[in-house]
């Protein structure tokens, strides 16, 4: 959006987001816009990393690029322990924001251990992530005590998202779906249960969990223990509900998050309100229910009349249902 770009201009994203005033601007932009239902708190899940005092920085067109990689037992115990002052502007932006917002909701969300210790021991984004691989593999007890840690400090950061007021909570695991199922169950999935139990422990608010290229997970992640699973572009949703279903047949029908293709929102009018029917279609068949939203983030370069025209299309869909 042009306001964020003018707003932004200059302002590293991690100032931005420990800046309380700019963050709720930015947080309220795309809903004044577009009109979306809910919205997102304007964060990043290295944030709680840096505020705990882990050399990083987001470097533009790169990503977090870490200062001292993690490689191994030292240096999982030389990790800081994030402390909830440490993010008190997170607190105090969802304070300024439940004020602005009224009646639409607030989602506040962080990083999953796994993305978060692929960054910490890569250094920064990977495609392969062969060095996370080579750590959980060939030393699993130092693996398991850095996404121990991990888990923490993320169940911090969203312990003080929900004691500031926020309804919803969304953890994002960005880069599971380089893993195995088999790996996943074992070197992820307890400590990504630890963070959605230890949420159960402060709110009833509903749980999201939501990952990338994570078809053949999207069981397991249920296992995790959210309520509601977000689904990528490459699974459609109502084979993700059959999944999801016959990961936790006791839980009842599954709810689901997505699933737009980010890069559709590039081909024409025609083609966006296809694919929008369909899905709405698909997600209808749903019968937890289905939470319309892209498979991913948006790319940089869409134009924002097409987001607007995408929440107009849904509401208006759905309100003849």
């Amino acid at each position: 959006m042009p306001e964020y770009r003018s707003l932004r201009e200059g302002i590293p994203m991690l100032e931005a987001c420990m800046t309380p005033d700019l963050a709720s601007e930015i947080t309220l932009q795309p809903v004044r816009r577009h009109g979306v239902d809910a919205a997102i708190l304007f964060s990043d899940i290295v944030l709680p990393l840096y505020a705990a005092g882990i050399g990083l920085d987001i470097v533009p067109g790169t990503g977090p690029v870490v200062t001292n990689p993690v490689g191994d037992a030292a240096d999982v115990a030389a990790l800081p322990e994030l402390d909830a002052g440490q993010v008190t502007p997170v607190a105090d932006t969802i304070g300024l924001l439940i004020r602005e917002l009224g009646e639409t909701p607030l989602i506040g969300f962080a990083g999953a251990p796994f993305t978060l210790a692929s960054y910490l021991v890569e250094g920064g984004p990977s495609r392969n992530h062969e060095r996370t691989k080579a750590l959980m593999h060939s030393d699993p007890k130092t693996w398991h005590a850095l996404l121990e840690k991990l888990a923490e400090t993320t169940l911090e950061f969203l312990r003080v998202q929900l004691r500031a007021g926020v309804d919803a909570v969304q953890l994002f695991d960005s880069w599971a779906g380089a893993l195995s199922l088999r790996d996943y169950r074992e070197f992820v999935l307890p400590h990504s249960r630890r963070i959605f139990e230890g949420i159960a422990e402060v709110s009833d608010v509903p749980k999201i969990h939501f990952g990338v290229g994570t078809g053949e997970l999207l069981g397991a992640m249920r296992n995790a223990g959210p309520d509601v699973v977000g689904v990528d572009w490459r699974v459609g949703l109502d084979e993700a509900a059959t999944r999801l279903r016959a990961a936790e047949p006791a839980a009842g029908a599954p709810v689901v998050q997505g699933n737009l293709d980010p890069a559709v929102l590039f081909a024409g009018w025609d083609a966006v309100e296809r694919e929008v029917r369909r899905i709405l279609d698909e997600g209808g068949r749903v019968d937890g229910g289905h939470i319309f939203n892209l498979g991913h983030g948006v790319l940089p370069t869409t134009d924002p009349e097409v987001l607007t025209r995408i929440v107009e299309l849904v509401h208006t869909t759905t309100a003849q249902r």
